[in-house]
């Protein structure tokens, strides 16, 4: 057995035989041409097709995958009709006398190199897309066709390899794909009836080709490197896209181990199929709202594959603890603007950086504290270093003009601390109007429970916010003075004391007499156990790991 070890870009499991797509030669000959006006005519008739090529995949991934799928076909074909894309096309056929397809190629490698040297993760993820967009003008040129078109003629790696739509794989048997890289479009032309998985050298949990096998519900892996072999094709393998491992020649444990869970997961995908767009709704009527908790922008895909209605806590200190230096406002708006985007109209709820406590971070230059979970942290880091609190609220704000974010404060013991952090947000508000930058004039701030001081003031800190959430963990470690990290502890922190769900039953009247939603976002919002406790006090909703959200829908559609 080999194990590998990739990127997790599309959660599932894959069993089967590999086959590995052979790249296609791109290599174009340079050559002199005598007549530049006619080489001109000749890329904008082929990019013309292009063009309408792409708006006939747009419209069938449209059909299968809806609207907001297709958008990345739209963006594609805007690429193409650049004017700044065709001068350069048109201005190095006339410059340099050279065939079309050649300059083509040249203008694409140009612009993915600018792309893949900028700072942003989203804007080197369309390197790609350039690449794409200039290969399929190219195939035009060079008289193939592609699988849109109306004779069923085909273009492209994966189509070129048989296992697009319309295409045949070997045997007609269902594979796990092995390839260099995957285009979008290619990766939008894959028939899932013969495909079983995907694993790529390159490429990147923020590309389209990712995004869109995430749509598909393929399970996805990239970034093997030079672990990739075309040597394996036509051996077993496993791969496990959660955990990013490949597994080759598996041995009869890990083949037995990923069965069993493979059964499970198909098992969930029964209850997603039972449950999916179904509301969240008791049968005497009770509506609670079901949203999940992320860590990293990539598991917005594990949200809508669990097909929960929105994100209810985005933790965003992980992009600080993944990180040698601090985020800078460009990468914090490009992670929270993608999850919006990807989520659409459903709500995305992202707490400033809970950093301190047990999540030390070395470039924050923390002092030592003899008991930190009383220290240092959350809100208290925010309100006094607020040059850099104002770097995130910036980046939020920025984003909330993309999708439905809303902004959540942890830690909060006092009114003061609400005002003094609603007061620096309007700072930011004020530096993007005068920048004439979009953001969401009236984007909601809730603060997270989590301290007996809150619960207390619950009535007067609802007067100055949009929501509460509860988060159950620090909210039982303050309230039953037992410190979570230590293990002598656990049987004395109990969070079904009726000490800490009296403090929840307080958060939730205190909202609700003052109008706003209160909901749980800690661990025992996922315990079934509490489940019908929590819809007898009024909760509003609940924010659980992306895999409780069904089970916890079922439980509460039978209450």
């Amino acid at each position: 057995m080999r194990t590998i070890q990739g990127v997790s870009v599309s959660a599932g499991i894959a069993i089967g035989t590999v086959r590995v797509l052979a790249a296609v030669d791109y290599a174009v000959e340079r050559r002199v041409i005598d007549d530049p006006q006619a080489e001109m005519d000749r890329f904008r008739a082929a990019r013309d097709t292009a063009v309408a090529q792409l708006k006939q995949l747009r419209d069938n991934v449209a059909a299968e995958f809806g609207e907001n799928k297709a958008e990345l076909f739209d963006a594609h074909r805007l690429m193409l009709q650049d004017p700044d894309y065709a001068e350069c096309v048109e201005g190095l056929i006339a410059q340099d006398k050279v065939n079309a397809e050649f300059a083509v190629k040249s203008v694409a490698e140009q612009f993915a190199a600018m792309f893949a040297a900028m700072d942003s993760s989203t804007m080197q993820a369309r390197a790609a897309d350039v690449k794409d967009v200039s290969r399929r003008v190219m195939n035009v040129l060079q008289g193939k066709r592609d699988s849109t078109a109306q004779d069923g003629s085909v273009q492209g790696d994966a189509v070129q390899n048989g296992i697009v739509q319309n295409g045949t794989a070997q045997n007609g048997e269902s594979h796990i794909i092995f390839a260099e890289d995957l285009a979008p479009s290619d990766t939008a032309q894959l028939d899932r009836a013969k495909v079983l998985g995907l694993v790529t050298a390159k490429g990147s949990a923020n590309s389209h080709t990712a995004i869109l096998a995430r749509t598909m519900g393929l399970p996805a892996i990239t970034g093997i490197g030079d672990a990739f072999d075309p040597a394996d094709d036509g051996h077993v393998a496993v791969i496990d896209g959660t955990s990013g491992a490949v597994f080759v020649d598996p041995d009869e444990a890990t083949l037995t181990e990923y069965r069993r869970r493979k059964a499970e997961a198909e098992e969930h995908l029964s209850l997603l199929r039972k449950l999916k767009g179904k509301p969240t709704e008791t049968k005497s009527g009770q509506r609670v709202h079901l949203y999940a908790n992320i860590s990293r922008p990539s598991d917005a895909a594990a949200v809508l594959a669990n097909d929960a209605e929105g994100i209810g806590l985005f933790r965003s200190e992980f992009l600080y603890l993944e990180r040698e230096d601090w985020p800078t406002e460009e990468f914090q708006f490009d992670a929270y603007g993608q999850v919006a985007q990807e989520m659409g109209d459903r709500p995305v709820i992202i707490r400033t950086f809970d950093i301190g406590a047990d999540k030390q971070v070395d470039y924050f230059n923390l002092g030592h504290e003899d008991n930190p979970a009383l220290g240092y942290r959350a809100i208290r880091i925010c309100l006094t270093r607020p040059e850099i609190f104002k770097v995130q609220l910036r980046a939020l704000l920025r984003a909330s003009a993309y999708g439905n974010i809303a902004i959540m404060l942890p830690m909060i013991t006092s009114v003061q601390e609400v005002r003094d952090a609603k007061r620096i947000l309007e700072e930011a508000k004020s530096e993007l109007r005068g920048e004439r930058i979009d953001f969401n004039e009236s984007i909601q701030i809730g603060v997270m429970i989590e301290t007996p001081a809150s619960v207390i003031m619950a009535d007067e800190l609802a007067a100055e916010v949009d929501f509460f959430s509860i988060g159950t963990n620090d909210l039982t470690q303050y309230t039953l003075a037992c410190d979570r990290q230590n293990p002598s502890l656990e049987r004395f922190a109990d969070p079904h004391s009726p000490a800490v769900l009296r403090m929840i039953q307080m958060t939730i009247e205190a909202a609700h007499r003052h109008g706003i939603w209160c909901g749980i976002c800690g661990e025992l919002g996922a315990d079934l156990s509490l489940t019908d406790t929590f819809l007898r006090l009024g909760i509003d909703e609940l924010s659980v790991s992306p895999t409780s959200v069904l089970p916890l829908r079922n439980v509460i559609r039978n209450h």
